[in-house]
């Protein structure tokens, strides 16, 4: 019988373990991946204060943490089936069945796709397998390319993939299609953007952000938005372009790109072809939650949290005994966030598994404040009203009745 079983070692699910692990808990992690470390092991930006932040040595020094507390860590390992028995878990994974009495879910996120027609083309991946290829497998994945989707992953990704050396020629919206649906529309996408300007490198980009507060003036905005583009990093953005076709025989060999009017519907008679050889699509990140699914955990779908989530308290449990979830399977934010969940995740289990649960009172409560200070603070927002979403879960399980007063500190 194993204490703790983690399922994903990514940010969230080492920083629980190595918390368990730390206060005498027999802790194993499975990860599906070849190494430790999840969606951290692409991640490279500059801070606001000039320094970097690098997730391949954040990954690093949890997993030799993990290493050093005797943490059990098994990559290369899927989980495929969970099961309730009595007070404990069973989980069956392709190395073998394991039994647990706490079961804690950081499986993460997955990225939305946008079909475009020519996507199956060699050449075409999610900005997110451009981000691991390059910043991982240290694989260069062309010589000049293009992003089709315009968020703040795409953003974050795409200047990556600038300082390996990579040409990024422009950044435009898809094609509007019943599937492209709102990443096609040109007035939602300035108006998500903008909520995120402070951190653009332009200080007239900033600057106009502020006087576009009033919705009434993003339609004027984006008539007169410039025909080449905004440039960012050097690099163009066009909100008034989008890429309507991918094209080539065998590979990628170049894109049809049409102006769009203010619905994101493409102008008669505008196209041009750019050339290209590789194409990435970034459709946003969504919960992975199909494990959660399985254990008959209960959902809301919060559209700022990015869906489906499984509903939880602030500590980080669920309401089926012994479940306990952290990371962006509760809603995508970023790698610093996951880390601080997760480490209330741990504190939530060696709790509820000690003798003494009020003598890890203070740790609890302390590491719940951790997350919302670092969440205030985070350079990346996938979405401005991730506590609305936050609230929102909390609100569910205490209006559900399954959890108790207590577990809501300050409210």
């Amino acid at each position: 019988m194993i204490d703790v079983f983690i399922v994903g070692a990514g940010p969230a699910g080492l920083s629980a373990a190595n918390v368990c692990a730390k206060n005498g808990l027999k802790v194993k992690v499975v990860d599906e991946f070849m190494k430790a470390g999840g969606r951290l092991l692409g991640q490279l930006h500059e801070e606001p204060d000039g320094t970097w932040w690098n997730g391949i040595e954040e990954a690093k020094k949890l997993n030799d943490e993990a290493q050093q507390l005797k943490v059990e860590v098994d990559c290369g390992v899927s989980v495929y089936n969970i099961k309730k028995q009595n007070k404990s878990w069973k989980v069956y994974t392709t190395k073998g069945k394991f039994q647990t009495k706490a079961l804690l879910l950081a499986t993460g996120a997955a990225e939305t796709a946008i079909p475009i027609p020519g996507w199956t083309l060699p050449g075409v991946m999610s900005i997110g397998a451009a981000q691991v290829m390059t910043n991982v497998h240290r694989v260069k994945v062309g010589d000049r390319g293009v992003v089709v989707g315009i968020n703040i992953l795409s953003a974050a990704i795409t200047r990556e993939l600038q300082l390996a050396g990579i040409e990024v020629s422009s950044m435009y919206l898809p094609g509007k299609n019943i599937a492209t649906g709102d990443h096609g529309n040109p007035i939602l996408t300035m108006k998500s953007m903008l909520k995120v300007a402070s951190l653009a490198p332009s200080k007239l980009i900033r600057i106009g952000s502020k006087l576009m507060k009033s919705e009434s003036l993003h339609p004027l905005a984006l008539k007169f938005y410039p025909k080449s583009g905004i440039k960012v990093w050097g690099m163009p953005v066009h909100l008034r372009k989008a890429v309507i076709e991918i094209v080539g025989e065998k590979k990628v060999e170049g894109v049809r790109v049409a102006k769009v009017d203010l619905n994101g519907e493409p102008i008669v008679s505008t196209e041009e072809f750019i050339p290209v050889d590789f194409v990435c699509i970034a459709g946003g990140l969504y919960p992975l939650v199909e494990l959660a699914a399985i254990t008959g955990c209960p959902f809301q779908y919060v559209s700022e949290l990015g869906g489906h989530v499984p509903v939880h308290s602030e500590k980080m449990k669920t309401p089926l005994e012994g479940l306990y979830v952290a990371g962006n399977i509760t809603g995508i934010e970023s790698a610093k966030v996951a880390m601080k969940q997760g480490t209330v995740a741990g504190y939530s289990v060696v709790q509820d598994l000690s003798n003494k649960k009020e003598a890890f009172q203070v740790q609890l409560k302390q590491a719940i404040q951790t997350v919302e200070e670092t969440r205030n603070q985070a350079v990346i927002q996938f979405h401005p009203d991730i506590r609305t979403g936050r609230k929102k879960v909390y609100m569910s399980f205490k209006d559900k009745g399954l959890m108790k007063k207590r577990d809501f500190y300050g409210t």
